[in-house]
């Protein structure tokens, strides 16, 4: 099973989603059976570490995302992934716009796990500290939420 969290620039809502869901996979026991990545639509960032407002977050929670890169949403990355889900509307318009047409993959928002239904993960990128921390707080019940979805796609309860 293969995931990827797509952001606008892969530099504070994806890669956080992918450190968080790496670190939950490990508790879960599931890091072996599910693969996760990261990218942003857009190409302003690449090769760029995460944000530091960001690391800072996740460093508080114990999860880190230093050795993270940003990299761009490829045409493959709809072959290589089970998942891909997106921050934002935005996001997931630019995602069902390159969506080829025989795609089998799951396209759609990350707080769908979350029990909110197309509710965004705000873009914390031109505020303060304080919205690493909510989308932190989002980005964890997504994460339990997907890994429950999984569980029970892959036949392995709690």
């Amino acid at each position: 099973m293969r995931i990827l969290f797509v952001c606008l620039g892969n530099i504070c809502r994806s890669p956080t989603a992918e450190g968080v869901f790496r670190h939950r996979l490990a508790e879960a026991g599931l890091a072996e059976t599910v693969a996760v990545d990261s990218c942003g639509t857009g190409s302003w960032h690449i090769g760029k570490s995460p944000d530091s407002r960001a690391q800072a977050a996740a460093r508080q929670r114990g999860v880190d995302l230093s050795q993270l890169r940003a990299r761009q949403l490829e045409a493959a990355d709809f072959d290589r992934f089970d998942y891909l889900l997106a921050m934002d509307d935005d996001n997931l318009a630019s995602l069902e716009a390159m969506r080829p047409a025989d795609c089998s993959a799951h396209v759609g928002l990350l707080l769908d796990f979350a029990g909110e239904p197309g509710r965004p993960v705000p873009d914390p990128y031109y505020g303060g500290e304080q919205g690493f921390d909510e989308v932190f707080d989002l980005v964890e019940r997504a994460a339990d939420g997907l890994i429950e979805h999984l569980r029970e796609r892959l036949g392995r309860g709690q």
